[in-house]
């Protein structure tokens, strides 16, 4: 009787209506993997860190032209969206990556969006399942970094011309909307934005008598208005610092541009993206045939145009590095859908028509075995580290072995199918083989704290209970002399929280107060006390007003 009340009748409705949505199994497929960890965060020690570093830096000093003393060289929209942030919850590390994880979100429900009017809803939904198991894709879901929020900005932009050119009659909307985006992206990504709406001239121009948008007055109309925060800030930093403002946007992307960082050559992207986005950007390849051969979408010059100009930017673009290449992931996972869509139809037709492995199914019969010899080269590889590795490395092995066994899932749908002739076991049941093990691998990752904990040297340094103490209960100087100047100064610096003076000598602090220095060695100096070392850091209490100066 209790299941037939009207309350319960209704509530279950609900249910099975939100289950029919799809952004519901989206939301279900992608918030593990999100929110998976290890119980334990830190920060990423270089990027993520300074932009967490500078956002408190403004939340804190009330300064959110420019607190640093001189002209910055990038916009400063993402330092304005994690202050913010910061004001709601507070200071953390945690904090910090709210906004990129709320992108995050958002942004798997534009790009299905797009994916629809690309391809189909199906092949869509397929291809935002993939590329919620890419893993750069999802590391930089939960990175404090502005890299997503200037995704939602691109593919926002992205939907709008493409409902631009399938309903006319509403362009101006979308057409103000759309450059609005991307007035919006300068101000999150600075001159950088450039890059991805360089990689939809072809569509621009190409496709230009049928949709009209370069025409579009609103088009312009709407960017001027997105650039009016950047313009105002610059305004203020002018004020400031004169036509120093203006160069230092354009100084830091020539300087990106003449040398290379990290020797990645000009085949970065190729190894890159193939690691990255594994085994993904493979079947993407397969797509990419199909979508040419039968001319599956209406609008190859975004689909396969638009990821082809940017990796090619960005092959020439002297400064090479991973994060930048992530505007191409959602169309490595659309085209991978395409290629996958017909390979769970050649699995399917093979078991129809009784044919021979040879003749038609011998792609997913080698794709299952591969995959099941990768697996079990991860589990014996994991098991080998465990026994022989050192302990610091056992996470890794655990990820190997739990991969390994997530990967045996695909040849055990093979073999059951075709050779124990069991009729459930689908192409569905094939397809989602391989996505559960890579699932596995990234959720996996996430409780192990591969996602999100970057530095658990110093969080176990900070927590340690006489460091935490004197952390949480006084205000620490910084004795700067020489050091302050690397990664580790960084993440010093963030998780300080409460700051004194900043000061070129011992001798400048009063007896009995608290201060970070930079000691390299272990040289000891009789007035004040060592609380702790990190790296080349040391938190210490002076104990006497006679310093000697560092």
């Amino acid at each position: 009787m209790f299941f037939k009340s009207p309350l319960i009748t209704n509530i279950i409705q609900l249910i099975q209506l939100f289950w029919q949505l799809p952004y519901c199994k989206l939301l279900i497929w992608l918030l593990p993997l999100l929110l998976f960890t290890s119980g334990e965060t830190s920060l990423m020690a270089h990027d993520e860190t300074l932009y967490a570093l500078r956002a408190r830096q403004m939340l804190e000093t009330g300064d959110w032209i420019s607190p640093w003393g001189h002209p910055h060289h990038k916009t400063p929209g993402f330092y304005w969206l994690i202050a913010i942030f910061y004001q709601i919850f507070g200071v953390s590390d945690t904090t910090a990556r709210i906004p990129t994880m709320i992108a995050g979100i958002l942004s798997i429900f534009v790009i299905y969006k797009v994916g629809e009017i690309l391809l189909s809803d199906k092949l869509a939904f397929l291809g935002i399942i993939i590329l919620n198991v890419e893993f750069l894709w999802i590391q930089y879901c939960r990175l404090s970094t502005p890299d997503l929020p200037t995704i939602l900005l691109i593919f926002i932009g992205i939907f709008l011309l493409l409902k631009s050119d399938i309903n006319p009659q509403k362009r101006y909307l979308y057409g103000f909307i759309t450059g609005l985006s991307f007035g919006l992206g300068f101000l999150m990504r600075s001159l950088m934005i450039f890059l991805p709406m360089m990689a939809l001239l072809p569509y621009l121009i190409i496709d230009h008598r049928r949709h009209r948008h370069l025409t579009n007055p609103m088009l312009y109309l709407g960017f001027l208005v997105g650039l009016i925060p950047t313009l105002i800030w610059l305004y203020f930093s002018w004020l400031r610092y004169g036509s120093d403002s203006i160069g230092a946007l354009l100084g830091f992307v020539i300087e990106l541009g003449s040398h290379e960082q990290h020797k990645n050559g000009i085949l970065f992207y190729v190894w890159n993206l193939a690691l990255k986005s594994f085994p993904w950007l493979f079947f993407s390849l397969l797509g990419i045939t199909l979508v040419i051969r039968r001319s599956i979408s209406k609008y190859p010059l975004i689909l396969i145009g638009f990821p082809v100009i940017l990796f090619t930017e960005l092959s020439i673009f002297s400064t090479r590095l991973s994060h930048y290449s992530l505007c191409i992931y959602p169309f490595i996972a659309f085209l991978a859908a395409v290629g996958l869509d017909w390979l769970g139809k050649i699995y399917q037709k093979g078991f129809d028509d009784q044919l021979s492995s040879h003749q038609i199914i011998y792609l997913p019969r080698n794709i299952s075995y591969a995959w099941g010899i990768l697996g079990i080269i991860l589990v014996l590889a994991g098991i080998s580290i465990v026994v022989w590795g050192e302990v610091n490395i056992h996470k890794y092995a655990i990820l190997m072995i739990c991969s390994g066994f997530g990967s045996l899932i695909v040849p055990l749908i093979w073999i059951g199918k075709f050779h124990y002739h069991l009729k459930f076991l689908t192409s569905h049941y094939w397809l989602c083989s391989l996505l559960i093990s890579c699932w596995l691998s990234v959720a996996t990752a996430g409780n192990l704290g591969l996602l999100g904990d970057f530095n658990p040297d110093f969080r176990v340094f900070s927590q340690q209970q006489a460091i935490n103490k004197v952390l949480h209960n006084h205000p620490i100087n910084f004795v700067k002399g020489t050091g302050f100047n690397d990664k580790e100064s960084l993440l010093i610096y963030f998780y300080t929280p409460q700051y004194g003076k900043s000061v070129d000598s011992l001798s400048q602090l009063p007896i009995f107060s608290y201060a970070w220095i930079y000691q390299q060695g272990s040289v000891k100096v009789p007035n004040y006390r060592v609380i702790g070392s990190f790296k080349n850091y040391q938190l210490i209490q002076v104990l006497s007003a006679n310093n000697y100066d560092k």
